[in-house]
Formats: structure tokens, sequence, C-alpha cells
């Protein structure tokens, strides 16, 4: 089921985020993912739309849109497979048609996702506060 994201979801949006990304991002220093956490809580959640995957009441997980940017999408590592991803990137693009988001070019697992989802890659250019190589990608 996909749902709006409520405040009382930080916790497990954190923790999906958290799995996912050491899987994803193992190039990523901890200080890097420490900083990110803080900010997921206190800066993005607040002010990004996000929509949640559940299955069985159990927060499986989520996508964050600012406007036509895909700003996240992390399903868990024990749940990554089942669909999950696409459904939530349907929900997106039946929302808002054209999508945009960076991907880490080291992220294997996401660019694979996004190659199979249809995503093009426009551009690359470098993540400011990692000095890593970023794609730009688009759809629609």
């Amino acid at each position: 089921m996909i749902r709006p994201y409520e405040p009382d979801d930080a916790d497990a949006v954190i923790a999906v985020w958290q799995a996912a990304s050491l899987v994803a991002h193992p190039f990523l220093s901890a200080e890097v993912m420490a900083r990110e956490k803080a900010r997921i809580r206190e800066i993005y959640l607040p002010k990004v739309e996000t929509w949640i995957f559940e299955e069985d009441s159990r927060l499986c997980g989520f996508l964050s849109l600012i406007k036509n940017e895909v700003g996240a999408i992390f399903i868990h590592p024990s749940h990554q497979g089942k669909g999950f991803g696409r459904a939530l990137m349907d929900k997106a693009v039946a929302l808002r048609g054209r999508l945009f988001l960076d991907v880490f070019k080291e992220n294997s697992i996401g660019r694979a996702f996004y190659d199979r989802y249809g995503f093009r890659t426009a551009r690359e250019h470098i993540h400011q506060q990692t000095g890593n190589a970023l794609l730009r990608m688009e759809i629609g």
C-alpha cells in the first residue's frame, strides 16, 4: 500500500534510508552518512512530499518529491526486488509526469533500477559535498 508520509514515520524512514544506503552507497564516508541522516530528519522530511510503501503495516520503502525532482527513493534491502520501488516510481510519474533525479555514478543498484524503469542519462556532474560523480537522469 502506498500512502502519504506522516511525521510519526520519521524513524522508520531513516532506518530504511540507512539500511539501503549502506548497500547502495558503500563509497560514502561515515561522516557523510551521519550528516545526511541528520539532514533527512531536520531539513528534508519536513519540506518534501514523501510517499511511503507499506506491506503488512511495515514501512518497506519511500519516495520523496520536490516538484518534478525525485529527491530520494529507498527500499529496505530485505524488500528489494518485489516491485515496491516500481510502484513508488509509478506513483511519482502519475503525479508529475516528467521526472528528474541525480544518482551517484558508483551506485550500480540505483542506476540499474532507473535504467530498467526507462530513465535516460542527460549529463554527468560532480556532487559538491563529496566530490563523487553524479548522473542527471530524466523520464517523461
